[in-house]
C-alpha cells in the first residue's frame, strides 16, 4: 500500500499543523485548567471545512478522503487533544450514521448544518450498565400517537451539553437483545430532553462529557434513523470508523510528547552533558520513535481501507489501529514524562497533560479489551 501523500493531503497536513502550532497549542493548557469548551477553535475549524471533513459537498461538506481525515485529527490532537476529539466525535459519531443511514430529508436537514459547524453533534450508546455491552441498553423508545417517546439516561457522552443534534440508541423491542435496538436523532430543546451531570475527568478536560436524560422525551416519528431494529448494525459501522480516528488522536498526543521529550533531552544537562548523550535516554527515544511510526502505518492503512466502503475489509484493521495506537500513546507519554523527570510532573510543562490525555484513548470508542475481541473474532472466524 502506497502511503506517499498527495499534494492535497500534504497541504492538509501543513495547514492543520500550522493551525495547531499557532492557535491550539498556545491555549491548550488554559482550556485544560478552565474546562471550557473551545468555541473559538471550533469556529475557526468550521471555516476551514473541518466540521464536515469527508462528507459530500452537496451537504456543505469538504468532500475529503479518510486518510486526510486521519491526518487532520492527528495534527489537531498534537496541538490540543480536547479539540481533536471534539472534531472526531462530531464527524465520526454524529455525521457518519446520518450520512450512511439517514434518508434524504434527514441529510438535508441535519448534515447541511452539522458540516458547517453551525450545529455540533454527539452520539450516545453508553449507559451506567451498558458500555461495552450495547445489548444491555435500557433506554426505551415507544411509538405513541405519531411520536417516539424516549425514557432513560445516557452516560459519558462526548460533546454532550453543547450538541444541537444527538444521535442515540434506544430499545424499540424488548427481550431480543441487540436486535431490538434502534437509533434516533434528537434535537436540543426537544420536550423531555435535558443534559445531566458534567463529568470532572482526568484528562481531555476541554471536551465536555455529560449525561443525556430522556424523561418522556417526544420526537417526531421521522426522527428514527435507519430502520427499526438496525441500531446495533448502525452502531458497529459507526464505531469502526470512529476507532480509527481515536487511533489518530492517540498518535497526535504521542507525537507531541515525543517532540517535547527529544527537544528537552538535548537542552537538559546532567553530569556535564546533555541527557540525549546517555544511552539509556537514546534507547527510550529510539523505542518511542519506532512505536509512533508503527502506529502511524496502522492508522493510515485503516483510514485508507475505510475509504473503500466495505466494512468487512477494515473492521479488523480499525480495531488493530485503535488498540496499538492508544496503548502506544500510553507508553510513549510515560517515557516522555520520565525523560522530563520532576519537571514533567509539574504543570509548568505540557508533559503531564499529554500523559493524562493519552489514557482515555484506551477506553472510549471501545476499550482495548473490546478491540482484542474484535481482532480475535476476525482472525478466528
Amino acid at each position: 500500500m502506497n502511503f506517499n501523500l498527495t499534494d492535497e493531503q500534504q497541504l492538509v497536513r501543513e495547514t492543520c499543523r500550522k493551525f495547531a502550532d499557532n492557535y491550539l497549542k498556545p491555549k491548550a493548557a488554559e482550556y485544560d485548567r478552565s474546562h471550557e469548551f473551545p468555541w473559538e477553535h471550533i469556529e475557526k475549524l468550521s471555516g476551514m471545512g473541518m466540521m464536515g471533513i469527508v462528507y459530500p459537498e452537496e451537504y456543505n461538506g469538504a468532500g475529503m478522503d479518510y486518510l486526510s481525515y486521519a491526518i487532520i485529527v492527528e495534527e489537531l490532537s498534537r496541538g490540543c487533544a480536547s479539540t481533536g476529539v471534539i472534531v472526531c466525535a462530531h464527524n465520526s459519531l454524529c455525521l457518519s450514521p446520518i450520512n450512511y443511514f439517514g434518508n434524504e430529508e434527514q441529510k438535508k436537514k441535519y448534515l447541511s448544518r452539522l458540516t458547517t459547524g453551525e450545529w455540533i453533534g454527539c452520539f450516545g450508546i453508553t449507559e451506567s450498565n451498558a458500555g461495552s455491552d450495547a445489548a444491555g441498553t435500557t433506554t426505551t423508545a415507544e411509538l405513541k400517537n405519531g411520536n417516539w417517546v424516549l425514557n432513560g439516561t445516557k452516560n459519558f457522552i462526548t460533546n454532550g451539553g453543547v450538541a444541537s443534534v444527538n444521535v442515540i440508541t434506544a430499545v424499540t423491542e424488548k427481550g431480543i437483545g441487540h436486535k431490538g435496538l434502534s437509533f434516533f436523532i434528537i434535537e436540543k430543546g426537544a420536550p423531555g430532553f435535558s443534559v445531566g451531570k458534567l463529568e470532572d475527568k482526568l484528562g481531555i478536560c476541554a471536551s465536555p462529557t455529560t449525561e443525556l436524560i430522556f424523561d418522556n422525551c417526544e420526537i417526531p416519528e421521522g426522527n428514527l434513523l435507519g430502520k427499526k431494529g438496525d441500531g446495533f448494525k448502525i452502531a458497529m459501522h459507526t464505531l469502526d470508523g470512529g476507532r480509527v480516528m481515536i487511533g489518530a488522536q492517540a498518535l497526535g498526543i504521542a507525537q507531541a510528547a515525543f517532540d517535547e521529550a527529544v527537544a528537552y533531552s538535548k537542552e537538559r544537562k546532567q553530569f556535564n552533558q546533555s541527557l540525549s548523550n546517555f544511552q539509556a535516554i537514546q534507547w527510550m527515544i529510539a523505542d518511542m520513535a519506532t512505536e509512533i511510526e508503527a502506529a502511524r502505518l496502522l492508522v493510515y492503512q485503516a483510514a485508507v481501507l475505510i475509504g473503500s466502503g466495505d466494512r468487512r475489509k477494515y473492521s479488523k484493521q480499525a480495531a488493530m489501529a485503535k488498540l496499538f495506537a492508544s496503548e502506544m500513546s500510553h507508553r510513549v507519554t510515560h517515557k516522555a514524562l520520565q525523560i522530563f523527570g520532576g519537571y514533567g510532573y509539574t504543570k509548568d510543562y505540557p508533559m503531564e497533560r499529554y500523559y493524562r490525555d493519552a489514557r482515555i484513548t484506551e477506553i472510549y470508542e471501545g476499550t482495548s479489551e473490546i478491540q482484542r475481541i474484535v481482532i480475535a473474532s476476525n482472525v478466528l472466524g
